[in-house]
């Protein structure tokens, strides 16, 4: 099993990594911890954006400079934080694993189903991977792995061709 910090397999750029669904939930308790990582940071940096915004604002009507210590604090962490969220997503793109809400801790793993690309879906909180959905349609259209087809390697594959004998 892959812990983070370990180095990861490179793999070409026009060419990601494709998840069977049992892949992607052996891959799960690594995406989870990043993704817990991921929405905690991400929740902190909505609220100094915030706190961030309210100063500024505050700041425009006084003519003394009362918050610019915090200002400066602010925006140090901000950016700092900004740069951590980047290598946490950056974890996760190593892996093979795209962010979809960093907020939500929603995560797509890139699939072929029936000959297409499509992607199994998980959400922080559930226990595993257990929904996919077409490209183009999005958390709202995902579907559960047991409906709509059987979630068995002849479902789910590497190879959008597969030898049929």
């Amino acid at each position: 099993m892959e812990t983070r910090g370990t180095p990861v397999h490179r793999r070409a750029a026009r060419a990601p990594r494709l998840f069977t669904a049992q892949e992607a939930n052996a891959t799960l308790p690594l995406v989870r911890a990043i993704v817990q990582d991921i929405t905690q940071l991400a929740g902190d940096l909505v609220g100094r954006r915030e706190r961030l915004s309210l100063l500024l604002a505050r700041n425009r009507h006084q003519p003394q400079d009362l918050y610019g210590e915090e200002l400066a604090q602010i925006e140090e962490v901000l950016e700092r934080d900004s740069r951590q969220l980047r290598e946490y997503a950056e974890e996760l793109q190593a892996l093979g694993v795209e962010l979809k809400s960093a907020l939500e801790g929603l995560v797509d793993f890139p699939a072929m189903r029936e000959g297409r690309r499509v992607c199994l879906c998980w959400k922080l909180g559930e226990a595993e991977v257990a929904h996919w959905h077409e490209l183009d349609a999005g958390f709202q259209g995902r579907q559960p792995l047991s409906g709509g087809g059987p979630p068995h390697a002849d479902a789910f594959s590497h190879h959008s061709r597969r030898s049929r004998g």
